[in-house]
């Protein structure tokens, strides 16, 4: 393997990820402490499966992916329809159960797949300049292709992954040069339907939700109640927090009225 190859990667990128993923297996083993550790060997479970995944990746020409992303794409849309017929968990049908205590969410993988079937049509739509972009029928053509996926998540339903879904793909549109006045007509469309959305369209368990997340003192012992406890977390640990394993809410020394 060449010096220029090591020299392309991403090493800040690589090196975040890995600082990250032990600040998050330390503050899960401080967490978990009450219920024998079951999240943390979980996630460490799966930090063991996804790194060398991650290497392997690595070495993998990113033009070949691009040019296989079209079969990823169709194989995660199957998975998408084949998930809506899986007994719902919570009230989605979001998740392949793979065994008692592992399950696999497609849309996740979908979300990935997604982003580089786009960026490969949207390299090949903008060949000849990058002002093609704004042509009626590419955009049509963006939009059928982001939609698809959008469409059968909505019908899970899961609507938070859609909207990471469409943030996704409306700041890769923006990145590659859309016109401003598509921009702004999607703005305009956004603050129309949001509001008629949550009264009309949204149902109960969602509109809850935001509504806790306004307001989580609307429901302290149910949907409020982790956030809440976020905050007092927070609060008492300040800046550098109260230590590993010394943790108020981790523990449940305390209690909220």
């Amino acid at each position: 393997m060449n010096k220029k190859f090591f020299k392309n990667i991403e090493w800040v990128i690589i090196i975040c990820s890995i600082v990250l993923l032990c600040i998050g297996l330390v503050a899960l083993f401080s967490a978990t402490q009450d219920d024998e550790y079951e999240e943390f060997h979980k996630q460490a479970l799966w930090a063991i499966i996804s790194i060398p995944i991650m290497i392997i990746i690595i070495f993998i020409d990113y033009n070949f992916i691009a040019k296989l992303s079209p079969v990823l794409y169709g194989l995660a849309i199957i998975a998408l329809i084949a998930v809506l017929f899986t007994e719902p968990i919570n009230g989605a049908t979001s998740w392949f159960k793979i065994t008692e205590n592992v399950t696999l969410q497609p849309s996740e993988f979908a979300k990935i797949i997604l982003i580089i079937f786009l960026a490969y049509i949207l390299t090949k739509l903008q060949k000849n300049g990058k002002q093609e972009i704004n042509k009626i029928w590419k955009l049509s053509l963006i939009a059928l292709i982001s939609g698809v996926p959008i469409v059968l998540i909505i019908m899970q339903p899961d609507y938070g992954t859609v909207a990471a879904f469409i943030v996704g793909v409306a700041f890769m549109l923006f990145a590659s040069g859309i016109d401003k006045k598509y921009v702004i007509t999607v703005m305009l469309i956004i603050v129309i339907t949001v509001p008629a959305m949550y009264f009309f369209i949204l149902p109960e368990h969602a509109k809850s939700r935001i509504d806790v997340f306004l307001n989580p003192e609307l429901d302290p012992r149910g949907a409020g109640y982790n956030l809440i406890q976020s905050k007092l977390a927070i609060g008492s640990g300040k800046l550098l927090g109260m230590g590993i394993l010394m943790g108020n809410q981790t523990q449940l020394r305390i209690s909220i009225s």
